[in-house]
């Protein structure tokens, strides 16, 4: 099962996608997120599903709309750096032995095929894909990485926009990783019992051409691994995100220029979809 969130910002209608059927599921769920998402998360899954399978939810038309973040307003962006062996090669750094993480706003996340801005001063804005997951279950000292892989409830694409100055400033990388509209979402929430987590492949395009062509099987600690070591610092609640990490390929390693005004970046998800972001001032 797919979920989507599709209209105007600030008006999106939640949808469930079924093979190419598109259901309006307002009539049953407010949102896929919000005040509603931990308990939607929780619990609100399988009565979708058995709704679809039922045929009690009406049909949606999607030709031409806007597709917002499949998520609204979720809790907590938890990310994680150098999570794979080649970016950590590309950035000189070490294979980390344990997570390396940092916060982005929830106020930053837009849709995947919004425009993305660049802040006045930056000249280092770079583009990250990510393979991200969002919550279903409390997550608190867990005991395994079975447990943590079973308190997923789906997985998304995520472009975790970045500027570098901004980000080296400091040693927190928080001051690079929160401008306005720099997480992408999207287009879809795909439930955890359709994906492989451990062989699908991200790319970037930038204008056309390919910058990022990766796998989450290069990722130095997985998903399970990932809800299982952030549970024993902090408490993970239903509808919060988390973003793995991006594969090798970026612009701060020197091989490509940094992103400016008119340009066109392209994500693609193995089983995700894709996301079509302009870049502007």
């Amino acid at each position: 099962m797919q979920l989507m969130r599709i209209g105007q910002a600030g008006q999106e209608t939640p949808v469930v996608v079924d093979g190419e059927r598109y259901f309006d599921a307002s009539s049953a769920v407010t949102e896929f997120g919000g005040d509603f998402g931990p308990r939607f998360w929780a619990e609100g899954l399988p009565k979708l599903q058995s709704l679809v399978e039922l045929g009690q939810l009406p049909p949606f038309d999607a030709e031409g709309k806007r597709i917002g973040a499949p998520i609204a307003s979720p809790q907590a962006v938890i990310c994680i750096g150098l999570n794979y062996t080649d970016h950590a090669a590309e950035a000189g750094q070490p294979i980390p032995t344990n997570l390396v993480t940092f916060l982005k706003h929830p106020g930053t996340i837009v849709g995947p095929n919004d425009p993305v801005g660049i802040l006045p001063g930056s000249e280092k804005t770079d583009w990250e894909v990510e393979f991200g997951f969002v919550m279903g279950k409390r997550a608190h000292a867990l005991a395994s990485p079975e447990e943590g892989l079973a308190a997923i409830a789906g997985f998304t694409l995520v472009n975790d926009v970045s500027e570098r100055a901004f980000q080296n400033l400091t040693p927190q990388w928080g001051l690079g990783k929160n401008m306005p509209s720099s997480t992408p979402v999207g287009p879809k929430v795909v439930t955890a019992d359709s994906i492989d987590t451990s062989n699908v492949g991200l790319r970037t395009l930038v204008n056309g051409e390919l910058r990022q062509d990766g796998n989450t099987s290069k990722m130095i600690f997985d998903v399970g691994t990932i809800v299982y070591k952030l549970s024993q610092y902090m408490t993970l609640e239903p509808g919060d995100i988390v973003s793995t990490g991006t594969p090798a390929g970026v612009a701060m390693a020197g091989t490509h220029p940094f992103l400016t005004a008119g340009d066109v970046v392209e994500l693609q998800g193995d089983g995700l979809g894709s996301q079509l972001s302009l870049i502007h001032i």
